[in-house]
């Protein structure tokens, strides 16, 4: 890793690491299901977001891709989610398709909250280091969430994967986040909850990766990534050296 000097800057992901992705999604969806009637279909929460985000995953991928418009894939999903068994998907207008979603959102939305960790987090840090967002997302979700959660003004620069038509763990996300700080990778931290997609990907890319592991990790990781269970430990780990304390973890 090039020089020694203290990082300018963390680079943050968004959902589960700054807002509540996990509770505000299960206890939004749940509200749906249950004001729509169908909650019964489903036996639990877990079974029904489970079958959610696989149609999410499905059809994000598509958008990604260029295959899809915004607007079209969150209709896909709905149509997935809603079909019987043995279809492919429900028979709706496009109309009715968003009115679903829209009603889905509404829960989705009053359940939306930050971490209780992050405001301390980022006031502790304020002075110090700039801050940026690199989210696997759209501008059109992130930028109004940080607003909505009063934090958007904290961020330099917010990127999503669907702007930058990259998507993390590729060297190009995380590179495209640096040069919009006019920073060097290893200037840059970068801290997000999920240990590949994250972490190592930003350490593939050069930057300084924190791994957040908020709720303890069940699959295979590597071993050597700094790892933190909380943002309390933050302001401490980045007041040590750009390796934090840890040996041959960057370099």
């Amino acid at each position: 890793m090039a020089g020694q000097s203290s990082p300018a800057a963390v680079l943050w992901d968004v959902d589960d690491t700054l807002f509540d992705y996990t509770t505000a999604d299960r206890t939004g969806m749940w509200r749906h299901l249950t004001d729509e009637g169908t909650s019964a279909r489903y036996g639990d929460v877990e079974e029904a977001l489970r079958v959610w985000r696989e149609h999410t995953d499905r059809c994000w991928a598509r958008f990604a891709a260029g295959e899809a418009t915004f607007e079209e894939q969150r209709r896909d999903r709905v149509r997935a989610f809603l079909a019987a068994p043995g279809e492919a998907e429900r028979a709706m207008s496009d109309a009715e398709a968003d009115a679903w979603f829209d009603r889905y959102l509404r829960h989705y939305e009053a359940a939306w909250a930050l971490f209780p960790d992050v405001l301390p987090a980022l006031d502790a840090l304020a002075d110090g280091y700039r801050h940026g967002v690199l989210s696997n997302s759209s501008i059109h979700n992130q930028d109004r969430k940080l607003r909505v959660l009063g934090v958007r003004d904290r961020f330099e620069v917010v990127l999503c994967a669907a702007e930058l038509g990259v998507a993390k763990p590729a060297p190009e996300a995380f590179h495209a986040a640096c040069d919009a700080l006019g920073l060097a990778p290893h200037e840059v931290v970068y801290v997000g909850d999920h240990p590949d997609i994250d972490a190592v990907g930003a350490r593939e890319a050069g930057l300084l990766p924190v791994w957040l592991d908020r709720g303890g990790w069940s699959g295979a990781v590597v071993s050597d990534l700094r790892r933190i269970t909380t943002l309390a430990e933050l302001p401490a780990l980045l007041g040590r050296t750009t390796r934090f304390g840890a040996p041959s973890t960057f370099g």
